[in-house]
């Protein structure tokens, strides 16, 4: 009879989670500065206060708990990669209570999980009566979700490398391959940490002139990362610009691109990426998806300019695709059709090892492969079918993984717009918005939409697509294996 184990090594898990919250404390500094330089008292103690208690807790259970045992193993990267992202946000979450800008615990965790998953959904209706502090605090989560915060870690703190960090890295860094550029891990970390450092301020740089440096860094940070927090209530859209509208867009596109084809155009090696199934069907999608959505506000009459049509559409669709979630027009009021393509947009995501979310194109990809092999399987039941990516064939594991993921994927996706709708949401607003929350997106429809605000979701709601969030960003099984008997009972 199998019993519940009790080699799982909670001591180091504690341990690391500690350092982790210790280097969040360190990061709530950068607000504190924002705040201390705009001389918003009020936000200044937040930070102060919730720096002190978020380290405070790290360094206790950095310095207090002794494991016995330094090395971690793939259970341990699991449980630890799951848990601290519940970890981050709750204590990221007290400058907002702190502050009073977030009158309930469920609105604070809500915004804060949205952040580090860099979801972009907001429970803030008026973004103009936020402390500036309070604005780059949701941009910088939104920043180091982006890339991970296990993977930042490995990049500051390399003694993780030689005590689990293949094991962590395998947890955050999900999708079907990711391989890695260096025989360490953290010197991996640190190569795609400083390619996404050197985009943040090249973007930066390109924003400061039209919007200033403050509103250049926020969106920046949140253009990166696939975010999409805006430090304005009307989002891009309240500078009417087609400069901004342009450069946010193609490094949207960017940042859906996988990180490991990036540094290598770094390195001048551009046939990696000539060659990539994976880019291609990203960008063929990104083509197909704008140019229909540019004949249905054609055919809508929707949008007069048709230079408008086509920078909206592009614009959209890159967002929706990227799961960055900025907006530049009203979708809502052309009518259910592009808010599906959209949708479809989100399902879909970007590449694997990019910051963008949804189910990501590789594995749409291996899935569209898989289903024609079985057709033809029923044809020539006898013939020996393989799908292959990039010229190489995938063993039926992997196979099998992205069947089982796309399969909790619409579990996850239905059971919480069922969720949704017991609280009286209508039905294409709950699969809209768990769609949004489970691909890490940010756009809302209806209750949620531009009429409404997910501030208006009941807390339970709010609680349900947290998690959903936090589940999206790790890409189901992280979390999800956790839950599993299997993962808690000896071998």
């Amino acid at each position: 009879m199998r019993k519940f184990t009790q080699n799982i090594n909670l001591p180091i898990v504690l341990r690391v989670l500690g350092w982790l919250l210790m280097i969040e404390g360190v990061y709530m500094l950068l607000p504190l500065c924002v705040s201390a330089y705009y001389g918003e008292e009020t936000a200044l103690r937040a930070f102060l206060y919730s720096a002190l208690i978020t380290g405070g807790t790290g360094a206790v259970m950095a310095f207090c708990i002794h494991p016995k045992n330094l090395n971690m193993g793939s259970r341990e990267g699991l449980l630890l990669t799951a848990i601290i992202w519940a970890f981050f946000s709750a204590f990221g979450m007290l400058p907002f209570l702190f502050s009073g800008v977030c009158q309930s615990v469920a609105n604070a965790y809500f915004e804060t999980m949205s952040g580090f998953t860099t979801t972009g959904a907001t429970t803030l209706a008026d973004l103009s009566a936020v402390p500036h502090g309070l604005l780059f605090w949701r941009a910088a989560t939104q920043w180091l979700g982006g890339m991970g915060i296990i993977l930042f870690t490995l990049a500051v703190v390399p003694m993780l490398n030689s005590t689990g960090g293949i094991a962590l890295f395998n947890a955050e860094v999900t999708g079907i391959t990711h391989d890695r550029m260096r025989p360490r891990v953290s010197q991996t970390a640190k190569d795609l940490w400083f390619l996404y450092i050197g985009m943040t301020v090249v973007l930066m740089l390109l924003l400061v002139k039209p919007m200033g440096f403050f509103d250049a860094i926020c969106h920046a940070l949140a253009t990166i990362s696939t975010g999409g927090f805006s430090t304005k209530t009307d989002g891009l859209h309240y500078w009417h610009s087609y400069y901004i509208d342009s450069v946010v867009m193609l490094f949207m596109f960017l940042g859906g691109v996988n990180f490991t084809l990036l540094f290598g155009m770094t390195r001048g090696r551009l046939k990696p990426l000539r060659h990539n199934d994976t880019f291609k069907w990203y960008f063929m999608i990104v083509v197909v998806a704008s140019v229909v959505i540019i004949l249905r506000m054609t055919y809508e009459n929707f949008c007069d300019d048709w230079s408008d049509r086509i920078v909206y559409a592009i614009f959209d669709t890159i967002s929706a695709i990227t799961s960055t979630g900025f907006s530049t027009i009203d979708y809502e009021a052309s009518g259910e059709f592009i808010s599906l393509i959209l949708m479809l947009c989100m399902l879909v995501g970007g590449m694997a090892g990019s910051t963008a979310g949804g189910a990501k194109v590789d594995r749409l990809i291996v899935m569209l492969k898989n289903t024609k092999n079985s057709f033809y399987k029923v044809l020539h039941p006898n013939a020996v079918m393989a799908v292959r990516i990039d010229g190489r064939s995938l063993n039926r594991t992997v196979v099998a993984k992205v069947v089982a993921f796309f399969s909790v994927y619409m579990i996850a996706l239905v059971v919480a717009a069922i969720v949704m709708t017991a609280y009286d949401v209508p039905m294409f607003d709950a699969l809209f918005t768990s769609m949004s929350a489970l691909s890490n997106v940010g756009l809302g429809y209806g209750v949620t939409g531009v009429d409404g605000s997910f501030l208006l979701l009941p807390d339970a709601v709010k609680w349900v697509l947290s998690f959903e969030m936090m589940v999206g960003r790790l890409e189901l099984f992280t979390v999800l294996v956790v839950f599993t008997p299997a993962f808690w009972l000896k071998e």
